[in-house]
């Protein structure tokens, strides 16, 4: 079958037309202040990962091969970061712009950040005194020159950089860091209350007292970002184990190379050469912003707003699922129904009660858990400690290439191993994304499973911030198939063969593929094929290829993707049949969702996995089937409101951009807050 390019999205310029939406959020005058305030700081940590992430594999793919194809849109690696850096620019431009509105917003609620230009003389005398007293200590201020090499910038960190001259020498660069836990980022300025200076701004000023004998003739603050893409893989040493290893990849991807400079100001042209030489930067890297190179402290912002409500999104807390009594032991209940939570509308509490009561109870003999990140106080954790220590047999894979989670999880597996626990690290090559949990009871009638199934991490924290599902089963086939995945784990092994869920890597996207097929069967013996799809990110290329065939053939395609959606809906001869949604609202959608086919014979999963090529062919990821009629119906209604959002949703158009949905003269359906506020009433004993 021949297919037309034009049905593709590049997958960098697909993520920032995502990140774009976030953007969106921070300049929706609907949404509360101190929200926006948040929005802002989640677009620049998203594009500090971008950078750090995918420009950095698209200069390491240029340099191996400039000549290669990406498979959707056939854009070289140059080509390509070409394209994302000039679409960077006009999205940071957008940044500054919504940076200086919500200042001016802020200004309104006596809140302001202040420079030198716009402080009294009494102030300015202060902030000397001030700077003198807390910070000319214990501020490192380094001089290069032939006896003083460049120093190592940390990745992210904000340095002060100044042109020195003297009467006798020719230029040099100073370089002072401005990051340090020694002194707070946000300075309260005695101008009057509510009024901040940031810290870098501050030691910007005073660099003469820093490099007293020189004349600072230009001055800027600069941020280094660095590429963190490191294979871990392809730089073991087999003389470390597993774990050490991993703590060799953090400390390697902390100096890697730069990959973007970011600048306050416009420095002396020397200057700047002289930066980009020491780094390794063509000016094409180097970015100069109007607002702040970071936007962590807004999160001092909020704490000083907090007392005004009207600046924050309503309350809202995870209730109680209706389907559990809240009187009897989780693993009774489980036994007898199955039980389907919704994150963060009903609480993790009953997962952990079950867990905290396998700990104990004497008839469960094993608990096996894929562990990827946890809260920082995890629960879960301790739950799996007290079961070792009790003596059962506690199973844990820990995911150590959890990207940005190695260090922690580095930990967590030292403290679980302590605690008596097994704990297996994944498998070469492949990450372990799956979140799987197995409990095994030693019963009269033999051994009995529990299965938990979800689409989120075991994190308490996330759980009230992501919407996830997760899924407590005590079907047999379902346990035994879970048990398969675990032995062929701590075997170093993938599993090549299950009969009901669905396990990448052998036994996921070929299933999927199938599925589709059944649906274009379905179709063209004269029924109508639907296919529903809520994912975080849409890329794999072969999925797409089908999905393509399914809307020609006559499928109707509904999908709700979040982030990355390299598929085109609506491109006449090809996608015509295809619809995609994107909601970025209050919570992360996080849960991913398969329906296939209506009424009696549609089939209902929940997984894990994006339908992304590292999910389904590089990664353990893990899709069950969803077989009870009310959880079906569950997964039903979530769908058809999201579907039916009108406040925070996006309608993707036919050249990849898109489109808000307005209410309009129909009544406002906010999906998230109408899943709240049906978990209050369920909570509340209402129909």
């Amino acid at each position: 079958m021949h297919m037309d390019n034009t049905c593709f999205e590049n997958r960098e310029l697909s993520w920032l037309r995502f990140n774009e939406r976030v953007l969106e959020e921070a300049e929706d005058e609907r949404v509360p202040l101190c929200e926006r305030l948040s929005f802002l700081g989640i677009f620049q940590s998203n594009l500090d990962e971008f950078f750090m992430v995918r420009i950095g594999s698209l200069h390491d793919q240029e340099l191996l091969d400039s000549e290669a194809r990406e498979n959707k849109t056939l854009m070289t690696p140059g080509e390509q970061l070409r394209a994302s850096l000039a679409r960077i620019r006009e999205l940071c431009d957008r940044r500054d712009r919504v940076y200086q509105t919500v200042l001016g917003l802020l200004s309104e609620q006596g809140v302001s950040i202040v420079d030198f230009h716009t402080i009294s003389p009494q102030t300015e005398a202060y902030m000397s005194e001030l700077f003198r007293k807390d910070f000319l200590p214990v501020l490192a201020a380094t001089v290069v020159g032939k006896k003083q090499a460049f120093p190592f910038l940390q990745n992210k960190d904000i340095y002060a950089v100044a042109v020195l001259a003297t009467r006798t020498d020719k230029e040099r660069i100073g370089i002072v860091p401005c990051s340090s836990r020694a002194f707070p980022r946000l300075i309260e300025v005695p101008e009057r209350k509510g009024c901040f200076m940031l810290a870098e701004e501050l030691i910007l000023h005073y660099m003469p007292l820093l490099f007293p004998g020189y004349t600072i003739t230009s001055k800027t603050l600069c941020r280094v970002t660095r590429n963190a893409d490191i294979d871990a893989d392809a730089i073991y040493d087999e003389d470390l184990n597993y774990r050490d290893h991993m703590a060799e990849v953090v400390r390697r991807r902390k100096k890697l190379c730069p990959v973007r400079l970011e600048l306050s100001r416009e420095i002396d042209r020397i200057a700047l050469n002289r930066l980009c030489e020491q780094l390794g930067l063509t000016e094409k890297q180097v970015y100069e912003y109007d607002a702040p190179l970071d936007m962590s402290f807004f999160g001092g912002i909020r704490d000083h707003l907090r007392q005004y409500a009207n600046l924050f999104y309503a309350p809202r807390h995870p209730q109680n699922s209706a389907s559990v009594d809240e009187t009897r032991p989780m693993l009774d209940q489980v036994q007898e129904k199955d039980l389907l939570l919704h994150y963060p509308y009903e609480s993790i509490r009953p997962f952990l009660r079950m867990l905290t009561e396998a700990a104990s109870d004497p008839t469960v003999t094993a608990i096996r858990m894929t562990l990827y990140r946890l809260a920082r106080d995890s629960k879960v954790v301790a739950c799996l400690e007290e079961a070792a220590e009790r003596g059962k047999q506690v199973d844990v894979l820990v995911e150590l290439k959890a990207r940005f989670d190695e260090e922690n999880n580095i930990e967590w597996s030292r403290r679980l191993e302590r605690a008596g626990c097994h704990v297996i690290y994944g498998i070469e090559h492949l990450k372990v994304h799956s979140k799987l949990c197995l409990i095994t009871r030693q019963t009269p009638e033999g051994l009995r499973y529990i299965t938990q199934v979800g689409t989120g991490n075991y994190n308490e924290n996330t759980s009230r911030l992501y919407t996830d599902l997760s899924y407590i089963t005590a079907d047999q086939r379902v346990g035994e198939e879970a048990l398969t995945v675990f032995e062929a784990l701590l075997r170093g092994e993938t599993v090549d063969h299950v009969q009901h869920l669905l396990v990448a890597p052998h036994c996921l996207q070929n299933k999927l593929l199938d599925l589709i097929d059944g649906e274009i069967a379905r179709t063209k013996a004269g029924g109508q094929g639907h296919i529903r799809l809520k994912l975080n990110s849409l890329s794999d290329k072969a999925l797409m290829d089908r999905l393509v065939e399914a809307s020609q053939a006559g499928v109707k395609i509904d999908m709700i993707v979040r982030g990355i959606c390299c598929l085109r809906a609506g491109v006449k001869g090809y996608t015509d049949n295809i619809r995609v949604l994107s909601i970025v609202g209050r919570f992360l959608e996080h849960s991913r969702i398969y329906i296939f086919g209506d009424g009696g014979e549609a089939r209902y999963y929940i997984a894990s996995a994006d339908w992304m090529t590292r999910n389904t062919l590089r990664r353990v990821e893990v899709a069950c089937p969803i077989p009870g009629e009310s959880e079906q119906k569950r997964l039903e209604a979530v769908f058809d409101v999201m579907w039916r959002d009108n406040s925070s949703v996006r309608e993707q158009q036919s050249d990849g951009s898109y489109k808000r949905r307005y209410p309009g003269a129909s009544a406002t359906v906010n999906a998230q807050s109408f899943l709240y506020d049906e978990a209050y009433r369920r909570a509340n004993g209402e129909s």
